[in-house]
């Protein structure tokens, strides 16, 4: 399955439909070739985390892409992965999971698992496939993302020793994983953690059948793109040094970095102010709930009704939502042209991730439009 492209960009939509709500903007063509673009450059199996849009459009061209495994976090995104590829593996890795989730993942086929605490292997153990995979989760004080999920999620070294040696003595399949945080560019991260499982591992006497370096590929939000292949590369090497021969195969689990290329976000300007304070037709309820948290990207373009840009020198601006709540606004002002007028379009690179998962639909506003574009 795939879509097929409608609109040859977002512009040429604006221009004739002259939409009011905000609007998604989706590239099936980007998405499949980030997708290759990751299946080249990774020494392992690419699985795609779904929490960072679940959305049927999404799986379905992913599958076309060749992505076959999914890291999924819920029941429900077991569901949504097996309506669009039956025959999808699934890796279930948020660690903490409910008796009645662990029942639902092993009538769905899921053999491999994540966890980071004695209870949690508990709950798996007499309930899903005896030879099942059990990735104990590491975590580590690194620096390099946007925020890390090592306060929530996560084993330090000692702990993580006795619970990997708890997993071969109880027959599962052994394995580690990790996540080096949102929004990480820094290849350092990656290789702090490989070094730290190589030692864990080598403490509990056991060989792993496999690494799952996680998620937390940056998607391109600021300055200059992120390289993904350097990532890559110090990964491999990594790996190579620190385990020489007995070295795990390889798992990432993309996200953002996935997706968040392959979708445009376009807000409408419904009022601004003396002051200069800009109020949009989508805020931090709907498809900017991220902006809130790890700030505002910078590739945004900026279109009168008419199609021509606005280019005038930039002013810094409080931007509020559309909503009657009054903390409905962006964190930091905004830098955008000074000739901005309302009616103007607000047309927002790399908004993939997490703007459609996240959005609500509270005081009748949020994304609900998703248009189909060769481009974005």
């Amino acid at each position: 399955m795939r879509n097929s492209p409608t609109w040859p960009d977002p512009r040429a939509h604006i221009l004739r439909h002259a939409p009011d709500a905000a609007v998604l903007y989706f590239s099936p063509d980007m998405l499949q070739a980030r997708a290759r673009r990751f299946q080249a450059g990774f020494d392992g199996l690419v699985t795609y985390a779904v929490k960072a849009n679940p959305f049927e459009e999404v799986l379905a061209n992913l599958v076309a892409a060749g992505i076959g495994a999914f890291d999924v976090a819920s029941p429900e995104e077991m569901r949504a992965v097996r309506r669009v590829c039956p025959t999808a593996v699934l890796h279930y890795n948020n660690p903490v999971r409910s008796p009645a989730e662990v029942a639902v993942a092993s009538d769905l086929g899921v053999r491999s698992f994540s966890v980071d605490c004695l209870g949690e292997l508990d709950k798996l153990t007499g309930h899903v496939a005896p030879d099942s995979e059990i990735s104990v989760r590491l975590a580590l004080p690194v620096r390099g993302a946007a925020y890390d999920f090592g306060a929530k999620f996560g084993a330090g070294p000692e702990r993580a020793t006795t619970l990997l040696q708890e997993v071969v003595k109880r027959g599962f399949t052994p394995s580690m994983t990790f996540h080096p945080g949102t929004q990480c560019a820094d290849p350092a991260a990656w290789g702090a953690y490989i070094g730290v499982v190589a030692e864990v591992a080598e403490a509990a006497g056991v060989r792993l059948a496999r690494l799952n370096v996680g998620g937390g590929f940056a998607a391109h939000r600021v300055g200059p793109a992120p390289d993904l292949e350097a990532i890559f590369a110090h990964i491999r090497t990594e790996v190579d040094r620190a385990f020489g021969a007995a070295a795990p195969e390889l798992v990432c689990e993309p996200g953002r970095a996935m997706v968040a290329e392959a979708f445009t976000l376009a807000v409408r300007i419904k009022a601004l102010r003396e002051c200069g304070a800009v109020f949009l037709n989508d805020g931090v309820y709907g498809g900017l709930t991220e902006m809130r948290d790890i700030g505002a990207p910078d590739r945004i373009a900026v279109m009168a009704p008419d199609g021509t840009s606005r280019t005038a020198a930039p002013r810094d601006r409080v931007v509020f939502g559309p909503t009657c709540d009054s903390i409905d606004r962006l964190p930091d002002p905004l830098a955008l042209p000074g000739d901005l007028q309302e009616g103007d379009y607000l047309l927002i690179s790399g908004m993939g991730a997490y703007s459609q998962s996240l959005s609500t639909g509270f005081n009748g506003y949020g994304l609900s439009d998703v248009v189909t574009s060769a481009s974005v």
